[in-house]
């Protein structure tokens, strides 16, 4: 227990924890049919098939905190750039996606690139060819290097055939648009634009998220590789997690007879005043959400629920070894915080891995 920092006692009933010690010859062997998990010692290995217990069940629990997640997020809509040196034009542009965009106005392609800088990537940019100081596409060739994903679109009312030709074959042009536009065209247009833009940030979030999924899995492996104790694994795989899923408060709690005995935090440690959810944590062994909203769209839109959308997010995750918490992990997010259910799994089996590597070290030193 580190000093200075008051603890709660969750030993307010009996509990399997208090009367268990875990040894060596508790920890299954391996099997050769099974994935190897832990490589360091043959007593601290378990087979795969451990983990595909109520896989079913934990398969339901993700999806019911993903829902519950994704509520606590308002809908956003996509942003918008128009550009085009008219003021007329920029107010039509601006009438026709208010509705469905956040539309930022420019008069020209400088003053579109500032806006660029302060608001950051939009998902559709329109832009006028013909403009003072700088050509449409010479603007939208800017935008290229830092906003690969974004769609652009050129309004043009000449025949600027070379100036398209290029700027269509280079890709920095998704599709030109002759003046004066038919505004039915023009919105379908740009909802093709940004149904497209939004799948390609779907496909980069799935290669980021693979790469941190393995990035996160490889520091688990290295740390408990490595360890000498139990102590020294448990900041590397704070941080770790606070990375992966960009979380600013992150800690790591062990458990022994139902009590926090060590704790290792990134940002504000766990309030103590939700004692009573980390008791539920322990004795349910399951993963806990902060707001526990409800999934359904009606009791999402009662009075008592509205206030609980702005705040934060708090998961508590326990980390188990033979139906036991020897630990529990707390990501805390400023703000509400959707994650899916690939991440909720990524995040419960990782720390069951991280549970065996607990349940190994301890069981190290018993020998010892």
């Amino acid at each position: 227990m580190l000093a200075g920092n008051p603890q709660p006692d969750f030993a307010m009933e009996s509990h399997p924890m208090s009367d268990t010690k875990i040894h060596p010859a508790d920890i299954p062997w391996f099997s050769p049919s099974a994935p190897l998990l832990i490589d360091q010692d043959p007593s601290c290995i378990q087979s795969a098939s451990s983990f595909a217990t109520d896989l079913t069940e934990d398969h339901l629990a993700f999806k019911t905190i993903s829902r519950q997640l994704m509520s606590l997020e308002k809908p956003k809509k996509p942003k918008m750039l128009v550009v085009d040196d008219e003021p007329d034009n920029l107010d039509l542009l601006y009438r026709t996606f208010r509705r469905d965009f956040n539309v930022l106005r420019a008069e020209s392609g400088m003053a579109a690139l500032e806006v660029l800088a302060a608001e950051g990537e939009v998902a559709v940019i329109i832009s006028d060819q013909r403009m003072p100081e700088m050509k449409g596409t010479e603007f939208l060739s800017k935008t290229v290097p830092q906003f690969p994903d974004t769609m652009r679109i050129i309004l043009t009312g000449f025949t600027d055939v070379e100036d398209l030709v290029e700027a269509i074959n280079s890709g920095q042009v998704y599709k030109y648009i002759t003046k004066p536009w038919d505004p039915t065209e023009l919105k379908q247009v740009v909802q093709r634009a940004a149904e497209t833009y939004e799948l390609l940030k779907q496909r980069t979030e799935e290669l980021y998220r693979a790469q941190a999924q393995m990035a996160l899995l490889n520091q688990i492996t290295q740390s408990a590789q490595h360890a000498a104790k139990l102590e020294d694994i448990l900041l590397p795989i704070v941080r770790a997690y606070a990375q992966t899923f960009a979380v600013e408060n992150c800690g790591l709690y062990l458990l022994e007879d139902r009590s926090i005995v060590h704790q290792v935090n990134l940002g504000q440690p766990l309030d103590m005043s939700q004692t009573a959810l980390l008791q539920t944590t322990v004795d349910t062994g399951k993963m806990q959400v902060v707001p526990p909203l409800a999934a359904s769209n009606a009791q999402l839109q009662s009075a008592a629920l509205l206030p609980s959308l702005g705040a934060p997010t708090h998961l508590l995750v326990p980390m188990l070894f033979h139906k036991q918490v020897l630990a529990i992990l707390s990501l805390q997010w400023q703000q509400p915080q959707s994650l899916r259910e690939d991440e909720l799994a990524l995040i419960h089996f990782s720390a069951q891995q991280i549970g065996i590597v607990i349940a190994c070290l301890r069981a190290q030193t018993v020998a010892a």
